[in-house]
């Protein structure tokens, strides 16, 4: 049945595998009959014994491996063992210890694939390899036709530059390198220590560029065992039996039957994928266990090729290509370092072939599973579909999978907080022309309001800011507190559930007892810190150490200049703070009517743009700063480094992208004095005031502006800038640019040239990716009592964001390194942060940028409706405008020529009272009742939140169950599958023991 396996067997060991083999097959078997009939065991020695059913699909031991690629697919991405059943017999000499022996077996036909090998071994030093590459003579198009068609008899594969010459041996990494680079001397030793680890190389000169030489990197069986056990990888031996199949016998599974039974007669969700186009990934359905050479006939192996998928060989490649030396010397290696000093140009896996085909994917199937993620994941005719995450996590790796899912998970949420925000929009815009502060503005024809500049300004009359008025009680009304406390309810949930997605992909994933490997220390920490060694506590081994005194010293620098470049921001808010005190007075005083009439949404429409065009200047001068400031401090790790850049360009770019919007928020005409005692801006400019119905709109044409700008920035940044980088590329080659042939269809370069000149991933990785979500997180919850259609941009931005970002990494950008990850690291306590801003400063924006509480206090304590019951509120509204003005006497004031008296924003005595222009009882109730509000609020909010978080579990219980329930079989069947092996090794060799522990 594994005919892999019996290679690697001795003749005495036949008749136990077999028997193992055979228990093991029963025992998937019976899963069935352990699910019917017993409900569950306490022994698997139970299962063992029951009567096996017919063998069926989901009957049968996992078949991951054998699974992974579509079934049109098998000529391509997989190749038999040994095809000739001679060969097994003959390989049954072999024993398992050297199955997976440390140096790689030496085959006639293997010393014909290698590229020059021995010549290059023998002249290093005096640059042999970089004169015979030279005289090689270049590969014409109709050689590389003439080749395809040779090899196309033995394996289409070769032809697609996925594997070798002979095509057999798969390309699992690609190194890049010039041929007129200097470091001849540590490529060769590099690549000969690879050798000497087990990797076969060969070399294949670019078809396009006569400069760059590829080196294909081959891992064998024997070598993936190797580091495959030394790495911890998980593997699967056998198929999962679930703990939550017993429920199928209580009372309350035929509810849930006839849920089911309903939930078949529904139509089917639009937004599933078609489960027939993806490959059946069973990989989660089976238990896994570390890899480990000495059990190998634990796991199911039915095919070596694709026992390890293509991930999983590259992750392997990367290992080894991280801990290989190119000189003498404890920091001498690691392919970083060869990238760093330009030995290499690039190292990347290869894609798995083409993202188009000819034929429809539903006639003829995917090519790859490049192909069917761009026809499943990254068309955007499918944008309204579920992501499917297996295969993006099989293909790209679990840390890239965690940020697709949890980017879907938030897109997903984004759905009831939009349809919310949209409903308290609407109900804005119904009740518009029915408020009373709405009516009292529009027909004020009489109320003269003072002038809002000194020299060139006159007075207006309230009811020409009607339509402002109007605007304002979209965003300003009932509906705005309700919001506030939904969103803020909302962010708590988001991130709850999200813990429990998260526990349910890790478990589904296999990552729930994973752990971070030992990272390697950065070659820049090395280098500045080679003098000075102390033990790892971890490893045991020497290694560079940084004092406490020099890494403190750096961080305060690294403050220092956080702090500097927050304080430059605050002077590009009070720039631009100044061109709106500018503005105002030209707008006030313009000569075109429309433009004077309406100065306010002038003032601000002007501010918002060149306040968005600073920030976009400033956040590419922020993240070179932010990048100095990191390597400043020379973080010891890879995710040291991550981390701390992360944190730098959040604090840079949140602080860049919300100043302006506090300003507005809290500052905004709070400190613009009153008519006849204005405070002055350098003694020149006077302050900008707030509308008399409020600068919440002046908050909301903030965040509207920037939203909308900054993601179609982002968006053309993301995808258009990649497409016109691999455009030029394109256009290069076709002309010969790089001194190789002028080739005219891209559909003839080998794979490892077509994936050289797409564009390399990020060198932050998924920071810039996960940055933008976390930004837009944060105006979607911090200001959005003011911007009810925050959640809805959002959520229509993230449909789009899915598709680009798929697409891109599809088709624009080389494969990256497949990384593990069980979570989204520093960015989910940033998220939590948000969380809890966002919950203080909603409440000091409705507190004290929108009108809610002045008009609640008139409404219960000077309106009409005082001591009278409970009534309409806009009865209980009417005379508020009167209330909220005071009176000015503008024939007091010098150089006046207006002998009468105009009204302006603010609770102040009037001019012909005891105490002219102080501060009324009704400003004190409205201060005292801001603050209790505030304190309400947040009390309240933050209870909900720390009671809805207590209620939530991070991990579901029914999973919980499941891996103690799974943990509890995996141990038994390791440990009655040993038994049972070493009894049958004894009783072959003639010795019989009974009751004896083995």
């Amino acid at each position: 049945m594994y005919p892999a396996l019996l290679l690697a067997l001795t003749r005495d060991s036949i008749n136990a595998v077999v028997t193992l083999n055979a228990a093991m097959v029963h025992h998937s078997g019976s899963i069935q009959s352990f699910k019917q009939q017993k409900g569950m065991h306490t022994s698997i020695s139970e299962i063992l014994k029951e009567k096996s059913l017919k063998p069926s699909r989901r009957s049968l031991p996992c078949l991951a491996q054998s699974q992974t690629h579509p079934i049109n697919l098998n000529h391509f991405l997989s190749v038999p063992l040994s095809p000739e059943p001679k060969a097994e017999v003959e390989g049954l000499s072999q024993s398992i210890s050297t199955s997976c022996s440390l140096l790689p077996p030496q085959t006639v036909e293997d010393g014909k694939d290698h590229y020059v090998e021995e010549s290059e071994a023998t002249t290093c030093e005096t640059r042999a390899d970089e004169s015979f590459l030279l005289r090689k003579p270049t590969i014409t198009r109709a050689k590389l036709e003439a080749r395809t068609d040779s090899i196309q008899g033995k394996n289409r594969a070769g032809s697609s530059g996925l594997f070798f010459r002979d095509g057999k041996k798969r390309i699992d990494y690609i190194l890049v390198y010039k041929k007129s680079s200097p470091q001849v001397e540590k490529r060769c030793t590099f690549e000969k220590n690879l050798r000497a680890e087990g990797l076969m190389l060969e070399k294949e000169p670019s078809l396009t560029n006569n400069d760059i030489m590829f080196v294909k990197i081959n891992a064998p069986w024997d070598t993936l065992c190797k580091y495959a056990e030394q790495m911890n990888i998980r593997m699967p031996f056998r198929k999962k039996c679930y703990f939550t199949d017993w429920k199928s016998k209580t009372l309350g599974s035929r509810f849930h039957l006839r849920c089911r039974q309903i939930k078949s007669w529904l139509p089917r969700n639009p937004m599933q994928l078609d489960k027939e186009a993806l490959p059946d990934l069973e990989e989660t359905d089976c238990y896994t266990a570390p890899f480990s050479r000495a059990r190998m006939h634990h796991f199911t192996i039915n095919n070596r090729e694709t026992f390890f998928s293509n991930s999983t060989r590259s992750r392997i490649v990367h290992h080894v290509l991280q801990r290989t030396k190119y000189e003498d010397g404890k920091s001498k290696m690691g392919i970083n370092r060869l990238l760093g000093n330009n030995t290499y140009e690039a190292a990347f896996p290869p894609h798995e072939g083409g993202y188009k085909s000819r034929h429809p994917i539903k006639t003829h199937g995917a090519q790859n599973h490049r192909h069917l993620l761009y026809e499943r994941w990254a068309r955007w005719g499918i944008w309204y579909k579920y992501q499917p995450l297996d295969l993006i996590r099989r293909y790209f790796g679990e840390k890239i999978g965690l940020y697709f899912a949890w980017l879907g998970w938030y897109t997903g949420m984004l759905i009831p907080a939009a349809l919310v925000g949209v409903f308290v929009f609407l109900y804005g815009l119904f009740t518009m022309d029915s408020s009373q502060v709405s009516k009292e503005i529009c027909e004020a024809n009489t109320t003269i309001m003072c002038p809002m500049c000194e020299d060139t300004c006159e007075p207006w009359t309230l009811s020409d800011s009607c339509v402002y008025a109007k605007v304002t009680h979209l965003f300003d009304n009932g509906g705005t507190v309700f919001f506030a406390i939904f969103m803020a309810i909302w962010a708590t949930v988001f991130l709850e559930f999200w813990k429990r997605r998260r526990a349910e992909l890790t478990y589904d994933w296999d990552l729930i007892d994973w752990e971070e490997e030992e990272e390697e220390l950065r070659p820049q920490f090395e280098a500045k810190y080679s003098r000075m060694e102390r033990v790892n506590p971890i490893s045991g081994k020497p290694e560079p150490f940084q004092p406490f005194s020099d890494k403190l010293s750096r961080l305060m620098v690294s403050v220092s200049g956080i702090f500097f470049m927050i304080s430059l921001v605050l002077t590009a808010v009070f720039a631009v703070v100044v061109f709106r005190l500018i503005a105002m007075e030209k707008f006030a005083s313009f000569n075109w009517y429309f433009v004077k009439k309406n100065w306010q949404f002038a003032t601000s429409g002007t501010g918002v743009c060149i306040n968005f065009m600073i920030i976009m200047s400033l956040n590419v001068v922020y993240e070179k700063v932010a990048y100095l400031l990191t390597n400043l401090e020379h973080p010891r790790t890879e995710s040291e480094w991550e981390n701390s850049f992360a944190l730098k360009m959040f604090l840079f770019q949140f602080v860049n992208l919300n100043s302006s919007t506090f300003y507005i928020a809290f500052f905004l005409g709070r400190f613009a004095g009153r008519p006849g005692k204005y405070n002055k801006l350098f003694n020149r400019w006077r302050l900008e005031e707030c509308h008399p119905s409020g600068c919440l709109i002046d908050l909301c044409l903030q965040m509207g502006v920037i939203m909308f700008f900054k993601q179609i920035w982002n968006n053309f940044m993301e995808l258009g800038f990649p497409l016109l980088q691999n455009w030029w590329s394109r256009r290069k080659m076709k002309k010969g640019g790089g001194g190789g042939q002028n080739v005219e269809n891209k559909a003839q370069l080998p794979q490892w040239d077509k994936d050289w000149n797409l564009q390399p991933m990020n060198a932050h990785g998924l920071v810039d990716e996960y940055l933008e979500m976390v930004l837009q997180f944060g105006f979607t919850t911090i200001f959005v009592a003011a911007f009810p259609l925050a959640p809805l941009l959002a959520l229509l931005n993230n449909i789009i964001e899915i598709r680009l970002d798929a697409y891109k990494f599809v088709t624009q950008w080389r494969r990256p390194m497949p990384a593990r990850a069980t979570d989204i690291g520093i960015w989910h306590g940033i998220l939590e942060g948000i969380g809890v801003l966002a919950v203080i400063t909603n409440a000091f924006v409705i507190a004290i940028t929108s009108d809610y509480i002045p008009r609640f206090v008139y409404a219960f304590k000077y309106g009409p409706c005082v001591d009278k019951g409970h009534h309409h509120e806009d009865e209980c509204l009417r005379g508020y405008m009167n209330s909220s003005l005071s009176v000015f006497d503008m024939s007091k004031q010098k150089n006046s020529s207006y002998p009468f008296y105009c009204r302006y924003r603010d609770y102040r005595a009037p001019p012909w009272s005891s105490v002219p222009y102080e501060f009324t009882l009704q400003f004190w109730h409205v201060l005292a009742a801001r603050l209790a509000f505030i304190i309400v609020f947040e009390h309240l909010v933050f209870g909900i939140k720390s009671f809805i978080a207590y209620l939530i579990p991070d991990m579901p219980k029914d999973l919980c169950d499941r891996m103690r329930r799974e943990k509890y079989l995996m141990q038994e069947m390791m440990y009655e599958a040993e038994l049972e092996h070493l009894q049958k090794e004894r009783k072959k060799n003639g010795r019989r023991y009974h009751h004896e522990w083995p």
